[in-house]
């Protein structure tokens, strides 16, 4: 089971990578002794802000930590207050509205140049022991649009997206 949900991960993480190449019509950065250069060999200086929360929710940044640290229990908080269906529409509405086209547009405008975003599996495959087809690959479609979106955002506005899929939050079976 580790080695297929790590396979599934890696092919996730290679599918996000290729998406990056188009963000910025410079491709990759890669590092060069002390300094970060694009694909011509000039110095790039990252300046950007993470999308953290969006996507993947972290207590540290929503200041939960004493209460929920961890995604899933922030959720089962939440559904605790307000029930299953209530915490099914605010997620929607969540993942819907805390991250647009004009926030994207507005860090360009304000000189930024980089977007960050960690990303949680949740919202691009199914666990394991939900598969339908046992070891099957399940790939779900609202993360990979909303990924997609933020892509093109960033795109538009010549701006590098740096995707972030953190292994710590992987389930703790595969470790």
């Amino acid at each position: 089971m580790a080695k297929h949900l790590l396979k599934r991960f890696g092919l996730l993480l290679l599918f996000s990578c290729i998406s990056t190449i188009h963000a910025n019509s410079q491709g990759y950065l890669k590092a060069e002794g002390k300094k970060i250069v694009d694909g011509k060999g000039e110095e790039v200086i990252l300046r950007g802000m993470g999308l953290g929360s969006w996507i993947l929710q972290e207590g540290y940044m929503l200041r939960t930590g004493d209460v929920a640290g961890q995604q899933h229990v922030i959720k089962a908080k939440v559904q605790e207050l307000i029930g299953p269906e209530k915490t099914e529409e605010f997620y929607s509405a969540w993942l819907s509205n805390h991250t647009s086209k004009i926030d994207i547009d507005s860090m360009a405008a304000w000189g930024f140049n980089s977007v960050r975003l960690p990303m949680h599996c949740n919202l691009y495959t199914l666990p394991v022991e939900q598969e339908p087809v046992k070891g099957q690959n399940t790939w779900l479609e609202k993360g990979f649009a909303m990924t997609d979106s933020l892509l093109a955002w960033c795109k538009a506005n010549n701006m590098y997206l740096i995707l972030v899929l953190n292994l710590l939050y992987l389930p703790k079976q595969i470790y």
